[in-house]
């Protein structure tokens, strides 16, 4: 089963001499349980066309299907259920809730998809014990490192166990020990079957996915299965395609 796929995909920014596009007639399909690492400099469209995927943003032309849902035609309403039950995303700036502590964060979303509070509060104990973060549940993200804040975060976006995860540059504000942790979670995620879309400048992510698309001026330049490739063909690819860290 396709879990993502895109059809002429198009998102314009700008009026006039001054319009550019950003994702440029993309098209795209991810099957079920795929790991997809994006790579490119940055501005080449990476970020925009992860929005595009999750619905945050709209196209201005071509088709965007998640888990076999036409959802560039949905409501604002209807695309915030999708959110809710069949996306979870994860932000390089974390997008905590600063008042909440890490277990009440993970728990929101779940509340807001309609589980009582009893199993919101047993599903986001359960994860942030997978993420390594059950002692520091109580605690507010102030309190908490950038490599905890983005495992909570993490937590959060399988909270309603979604068919799709969207990162975005989730190792972008961490050190070398933090991003770390993150690759260990993405490589579980990767084992258990979870669909995976991972734009990111981190050659060690991208080490961790089955595949990898490499993009340029809004558009897919290279499409590669990384299965026994692994760091050292990514290695090369660095300075081929001019990626800034």
């Amino acid at each position: 089963m396709i879990a993502v796929q895109t059809r002429g995909l198009v998102k314009t920014h700008g009026q006039g001499q001054s319009r550019v596009r950003a994702v440029d007639e993309v098209d795209l399909e991810v099957p079920e349980g795929q790991s997809l690492a994006v790579m490119g400099p940055s501005g080449c469209g990476k970020s925009t066309l992860l929005h595009l995927l999750g619905g945050l943003e709209r196209p201005t032309e071509g088709e965007v299907w998640v888990d076999g849902r036409r959802i560039d035609t949905l409501s604002e309403r209807a695309l915030a259920r999708l959110r809710r039950r069949s996306v979870g995303f994860v932000f390089q700036a974390f997008h905590l809730v600063e008042e909440l502590s890490a277990a009440e964060n993970v728990e929101l979303p779940a509340l807001l998809a309609g589980r009582s509070p009893r199993q919101a509060r047993r599903r986001a104990a359960g994860l942030l014990e997978r993420v390594g973060l059950a002692e520091r549940a109580r605690h507010l993200p102030s309190e908490l490192s950038g490599g905890q804040r983005q495992r909570v975060a993490v937590a959060r976006a399988l909270v309603n166990d979604p068919r799709v995860v969207l990162a975005d540059e989730p190792t972008g504000n961490l050190d070398s020990a933090a991003t770390n942790d993150i690759l260990r979670i993405f490589e579980d995620l990767r084992g258990s079957g979870q669909t995976l879309v991972i734009v990111t400048h981190d050659e060690r992510v991208a080490a961790t996915a089955d595949r990898l698309i490499t993009m340029r001026d809004g558009m897919f330049v290279g499409d590669t299965v990384m299965t026994g490739t692994g760091g050292r063909w990514l290695g090369g690819l660095g300075g081929l395609i001019g990626l800034e860290g």
